[in-house]
C-alpha cells in the first residue's frame, strides 16, 4: 500500500487540534540526556528514479556466488510451498491476533509453532517469537535477572556470537546489569571447566551456553548446565534449531535441563536476504513462564465445547506498561514464524534430521579435504556441527578476495572479532552443497593459497 507522508500544513493542523506547539512537545517527558538530537548523518531523500537505480545496483552487487558463509545466517533449501502458503493474504497481511474471534487461523498456526519449538528444544513452553536471535538472548538475560532477584550479573562465553554479545550489552547496560565474558580454550574452541573456575566464588544470575558455538564447535553442555545450577544460576541455551534435529535438546542438558532456550529461527525456512528479516525464538521451563516476554497462544474450548485459540497470560495492555512490562522490546516477526511453521510441518522430524545430518556430513567432508592442502589446518580440535574454523598459512583476507573473484564466498574472517585468530576462516556447508561444490571450493582454495 502506498504511503503518503503528511504535509507541514497537515502536521500544524493536527498539533493545533490537540493544543501542542510542536511535535517535540509531545515527547517532553523524555530526559534531554537520552535524546540523540538531529540525525546529521542521514542523507537527503532520493527521487523514485534514483531509488530504483540504487536498488538495481544493490541487486547486481549480490551476484551469484557459491556460498560457504554461515556465522549465524545459513543457506538451506526452502521448499517452494513454504512461501507460496506464507504469502497468502490471510497470513501475509494479518496483524497481532488480539481479537481471537477474528484471528483463529493465525492463532492456531502460532499455537502449532509453539508446540513444534517446545518439542524441538525439549522445553515446557514456547512463546510466539521475538525480533531476532540476538535480542532474544538479551530478553533471556533480563528474564534471568528478574527470576534470580539477588544478582544482576550474566556470564557469557566468548564463544557466543559476537553480535549477540554486543546486542546484549547494548540492551542491558542501562538496567545496571553486568555482562562478564568467559574465555575459551584455544585448543578445543570450547568453554572448558578450568575457564569457569575463576568465577566459582562469584554470584551470577545466569550462564549462557551456546550449542553449537560461534566457531561451529559443540560445547560440553551437560557440564556447563550442571555448573550453572550448582552455583544457583540459571542456564540459558543459545541453540541452532537445525542442529537440534540431531543433538540433545536443551531441556535434557545436565541433570535438570537448561532453564531457557533461545536462538535465531532463520534456518527454518527464511531465505538469505541482505540481512533479514529473521526472528528469535524462546522457550523455557513451566515455572518461568510468567517471566517470559512476547506472545503466548493457548488452546481452550468455548461454551459450546468447540476448540478455540487465544492469547494467554497477558493482555494487550501488557505492551504499553512501560517499565512495568515484562518486556519493552518484544517486537515480533509473525510472518517469519508462519514460514517457519510451514517449513517444519512440511519436513517433519525425519526431514529436519536429514537436513542436519547432510549439513554435518558435507562440512566434515569439506574440512577433511581442506586439511589435506598445504597451509591449511583446523583451528580447534573440538567436535563441530556444520561450521569449522580453518587456519591458513597466508593472509586470509587476500585468499577470500581471490575466491570471490572466482565466484566463491569462502567464509568469514574470524580475526575481525577475535584478533588472536589471525588468518582463520570460519566456513560452513549445508545440505545445499553438492560433491561438485565441495570439489570446486577445494580446488579454488588450493589455487588461492599458491598464487
Amino acid at each position: 500500500m502506498p504511503f503518503i507522508p503528511h504535509t507541514e500544513d497537515d502536521v500544524a493542523e493536527m498539533l493545533a487540534s490537540i493544543g501542542a506547539a510542536s511535535i517535540d512537545e509531545l515527547f517532553d517527558e523524555i530526559p534531554a540526556e537520552l535524546k540523540n538530537g538531529k540525525l546529521t548523518r542521514v542523507p537527503t531523500g532520493m527521487s523514485e528514479m534514483e531509488i530504483a537505480r540504487l536498488m538495481y545496483e544493490r541487486a547486481q552487487q549480490d551476484g551469484f556466488y557459491l556460498n560457504f558463509i554461515g556465522a549465524g545466517a545459513y543457506e538451506h533449501h526452502i521448499p517452494a510451498a513454504v512461501w507460496q502458503i506464507t504469502t497468502r493474504g490471510e497470513f501475509y497481511s494479518s496483524y497481532t491476533p488480539y481479537q481471537a474471534e477474528a484471528s483463529q487461523g493465525t492463532l492456531q498456526l502460532l499455537y502449532e509453532y509453539q508446540t513444534m519449538m517446545a518439542s524441538l528444544t525439549g522445553m515446557d513452553v514456547s512463546n510466539a517469537s521475538l525480533y531476532d536471535g540476538a535480542s532474544a538472548l538479551a530478553e533471556a538475560a533480563l528474564m534471568a535477572v528478574r527470576q534470580h532477584k539477588s544478582s544482576r550479573r550474566i556470564l557469557i562465553p566468548q564463544t557466543v556470537h559476537p553480535v549477540y554479545r554486543k546486542v546484549v550489552r547494548t540492551i542491558v547496560k542501562n538496567q545496571k546489569i553486568e555482562v562478564v565474558e568467559v574465555p575459551y580454550d584455544p585448543a578445543t574452541g570450547q568453554v572448558a571447566a578450568d575457564k569457569l573456575e575463576q568465577f566459582a566464588r562469584e554470584e551470577f544470575a545466569a550462564l549462557v551456553i551456546p550449542q553449537p558455538n560461534f566457531f561451529g564447535v559443540l560445547e560440553q553442555v551437560d557440564m556447563l548446565t550442571d555448573w550453572a545450577h550448582d552455583k544457583q544460576s540459571l542456564a540459558i541455551a543459545v541453540v541452532n534449531p537445525t542442529a537440534l534435529a540431531m543433538l540433545k535438546p536443551p531441556g535434557e542438558w545436565g541433570h535438570q535441563g537448561a532453564d531457557i532456550a533461545v536462538g535465531e529461527g532463520q534456518p527454518l525456512g527464511i531465505p538469505l536476504s541482505s540481512g533479514g528479516p529473521y526472528f528469535g525464538f524462546m522457550a523455557c521451563k513451566q515455572e518461568l513462564v510468567r517471566q517470559m516476554p512476547g506472545r503466548i497462544i493457548g488452546r481452550t474450548t468455548d461454551l459450546e465445547g468447540k476448540e478455540g485459540f487465544a492469547l494467554t497470560l497477558q493482555a494487550r495492555e501488557q505492551h504499553i506498561r512501560r517499565s512495568k512490562a515484562t518486556s519493552n522490546i518484544c517486537t515480533n516477526q509473525g510472518l517469519m514464524v508462519t514460514a517457519a511453521t510451514i517449513y517444519m510441518a512440511l519436513l517433519g522430524p525425519e526431514g529436519l534430521y536429514r537436513v542436519a545430518a547432510q549439513s554435518h556430513a558435507n562440512t566434515l567432508t569439506l574440512a577433511e579435504r581442506l586439511e589435506n592442502l598445504s597451509g591449511v589446518k583446523r583451528a580447534f580440535q573440538g567436535p563441530f556441527f556444520h561450521e569449522v574454523a580453518l587456519q591458513l598459512s597466508v593472509p586470509a583476507d587476500k585468499v577470500l578476495n581471490k575466491l570471490k573473484a572466482q565466484g566463491v564466498l569462502g567464509g568469514v574472517l574470524l580475526e575481525q572479532d577475535y584478533p588472536e585468530l589471525k588468518n582463520t576462516l570460519l566456513i560452513c556447508a549445508t545440505e545445499t552443497k553438492t560433491t561438485a561444490d565441495l570439489d570446486k571450493y577445494t580446488e579454488m582454495l588450493q589455487q588461492a593459497l599458491t598464487t
